[in-house]
């Protein structure tokens, strides 16, 4: 049971202001209070650079994804105007979601409840027996926009009108991710998960520098130089990275995860970049509850030719075999965090610095969030 304390008394448990030696995790019940859960679709997801899709889904005119972001259904299409534009997939008539594809394309967006229709750009084009309607204006009943950018291969939305430019709000990761050639990797396959944790613990997981691999994944610990692994906290952003070692301990790992570095980015609030020696995959963590999380993976190749299909596909099955191993820690944590024997943990100083910058970019827009709730209210 989760104590009646006021919301304001939950956020101030936590002291951002702590450095990392005398810091600790944000408290427990931030992964399993309905109201931080709240708070966080408006204060975070409402107002940070969501990854929506990619940019090879989007080149053509009238090419489109949809996708669900702080609960809002959103299309992201080419215009004819060769424009990238971002929109709530909501008909203006009587709220039909207009667009019921995951991606596409089509010459006009054609709503299937009442038949109305918009353009690639959003305007209202044309409404089916709808003479004799009075006051009302054709131009002010479009689509309703949101900000839509593209970096590297990636697509972003920011529900936010007064949201910084794409490029703005990733900060340093631009610099840091251009020298490794990611526009030059071809998507190859997607997975997805439901996890039964809070999306934070899984992000924790991904931000211990490593302190859980030797433990947990003994496959990936065996090609990571791991006395050399390193952590960089920049912006919102933090790089793990670590040398590579040549190994046949796990022949199938071995074979897959090759070069002179692997390098692990997590851009707040939740997506991760793992990059190799011609391979790529993303996590993109989207919260479904207090309790529960969706983790989507795309897998990216330098070379998705057929004859390197069984090759991708067994580098595939080592990431997913990581990812298995963290689902079950995960789950298990999120279960601890509900025990009356846990309150908060302390963080590795030598591992643990970027899971110690989430935490304190969380408080910090937990925290303007309920500021800007409070003034709305007065």
């Amino acid at each position: 049971m989760i104590p009646q304390s006021t919301i304001q008394r939950v956020l101030a448990s936590y002291d951002a202001d702590a450095s990392l030696a005398d810091a600790s995790t944000i408290p427990s019940s931030w992964y399993v209070d309905s109201r931080i859960a709240e708070l966080e679709t408006c204060a975070v997801f409402s107002k940070t650079w969501q990854m929506v899709g990619r940019v090879e889904q989007v080149e053509k005119p009238g090419q489109f994804v949809t996708a669900s972001v702080a609960g809002e259904p959103i299309v992201v299409v080419r215009g004819n105007d060769g424009v990238l534009r971002g929109f709530y997939n909501v008909c203006r008539h009587h709220a039909a979601a207009v667009v019921t594809e995951p991606c596409g394309q089509a010459s006009i967006l054609h709503c299937p409840y009442h038949g109305w229709n918009y353009g690639l750009d959003g305007s209202l084009k044309g409404m089916p027996e709808f003479d004799g309607v009075k006051n009302f204006e054709r131009s002010e009943n479009g689509l309703v926009p949101v900000k839509a950018e593209t970096w590297e291969k990636f697509v972003f939305v920011n529900l936010d009108p007064k949201a910084v430019r794409l490029r703005d709000f990733l900060g340093g990761l631009v610099q840091r991710v251009a020298p490794l050639g990611v526009s030059k990797l071809h998507y190859f396959d997607s997975r997805a998960y439901v996890i039964h944790c809070n999306w934070k613990v899984f992000v924790d997981n991904f931000l211990d520098g490593g302190y859980h691999v030797p433990h947990l994944h003994k496959g990936l610990s065996s090609v990571l130089d791991y006395k050399e692994y390193t952590i960089e906290n920049e912006d919102r952003y933090c790089l793990q990275s670590s040398p590579m070692v040549a190994s046949n301990e796990d022949a199938a790992t071995g074979a897959t995860r090759k070069g002179d570095r692997a390098w692990y980015f997590w851009q707040y609030p939740n997506l991760m970049i793992n990059c190799y020696e011609g391979y790529m995959d993303t996590n993109l963590v989207l919260p479904v509850d207090t309790d529960h999380c969706r983790v989507i993976f795309d897998f990216y190749f330098a070379d998705v030719s057929e004859a390197h299909r069984e090759y991708n596909q067994q580098s595939v099955a080592v990431g997913l075999r990581v990812q298995d191993e963290d689902l079950g820690i995960c789950e298990a944590v999120q279960r601890g965090l509900k025990s009356r024997a846990y309150g908060a943990g302390r963080l590795s100083v030598r591992r643990e610095a970027g899971e110690h910058l989430f935490h304190r970019l969380l408080a910090a827009d937990l925290k303007a969030g309920l500021r800007e709730k409070a003034a709305a209210a007065d």
